[in-house]
């Protein structure tokens, strides 16, 4: 059994310095974990990190109690197995699930365009493509664009995303000074009267 401990323990020790020093490089190897994991899951409860960390601690826990206790071979499988899921756990609910919940999408979907405001950022002619500039958020997008009513839009015209073509192209309409106007959004002022 000390044989399993120390290839536990040497396995997810080795694991960990090859995960700190070739961070990128093992990406797949954790996906492909986090693969082979998801057929034992339970509500999200295992990932690769806190797997590979309940076994190398329920290896060190196997050579220490098989070293110093001499409770035997089941006992001692048994707590160093106990020890290691505790870990797990614990490793899971104290980092990993915070660090997952913490994590933030910037991403958005195509559909979103729709109604947004930008700019030409190259000429769009009335049979073809250009480029417009869109704020989505705090980014800031470049996407290729055709007229949607087959007009020529200059570069540096402001447009608007009347709809987005299967392909993801935005079709885009010219803005008129009024309606790219702050003022065109609020509604007009009435002259109010004592009577």
């Amino acid at each position: 059994m000390t044989t399993i401990y120390w290839f536990c323990l040497g396995g997810g020790l080795a694991f960990s310095l090859l995960l700190v020093l070739l961070d990128g490089l093992l990406d797949g190897a954790l996906e492909a974990l986090d693969g082979a994991i998801d057929a034992f899951d339970i509500d999200g409860v295992f990932d690769p990190l806190s797997f590979v960390a309940g076994l190398t601690v329920f290896g060190g826990a196997g050579l220490v109690l098989d070293e110093y206790v001499g409770l035997g071979t089941t006992p001692e499988v048994v707590i160093a197995a106990a020890v290691g899921l505790v870990s797990a756990v614990a490793l899971h609910l104290v980092y990993v699930k915070p660090m997952k919940q913490s994590e933030n999408s910037t991403g958005f979907s195509q559909a979103e365009y729709v109604g947004k405001t930008g700019e030409a950022n190259t000429s769009i002619p009335a049979s073809g493509y250009g480029e417009v500039v869109v704020k989505m958020g705090a980014s800031t997008t470049f996407q290729t664009a055709a007229s949607f009513d087959g007009s020529l839009i200059p570069d540096s015209t402001p447009i608007v995303v009347v709809e987005v073509a299967r392909d993801g192209t935005l079709l885009v309409a010219p803005l008129t000074q009024e309606e790219h106007s702050p003022l065109a959004e609020a509604p007009p002022a009435r002259l109010q009267t004592g009577v």
